[in-house]
């Protein structure tokens, strides 16, 4: 597998991984209320513990797409 091939796969993971990022934070954003009716549903919890939960759950998704997409994609970039 060459540098070219390689730095689109990761190219192609960002995109795809950022999109789905966005589209979760603007369906919480908009639609927070009916997620959490949702999922409290089924695991009772305090508004501001889902909150918590949540917050903690989007900072570790960009925490791993950072690391483990567009900075390989960026170093592919920059070597090839």
């Amino acid at each position: 597998m060459d540098i070219e091939t390689l730095s689109r796969f990761f190219m192609w993971c960002t995109v795809l991984n950022f999109g789905l990022l966005l589209l979760s934070y603007l369906y919480v954003a908009f639609a927070g209320d009916s997620v959490y009716k949702t999922h409290s549903k089924r695991f009772p919890m305090q508004r501001e513990t889902f909150n918590a939960v949540l917050y903690s759950c989007f900072g570790i998704y960009k925490i791993a797409w950072l690391v483990f997409c567009a900075v390989p994609w960026l170093v592919l970039e920059i070597i090839g």
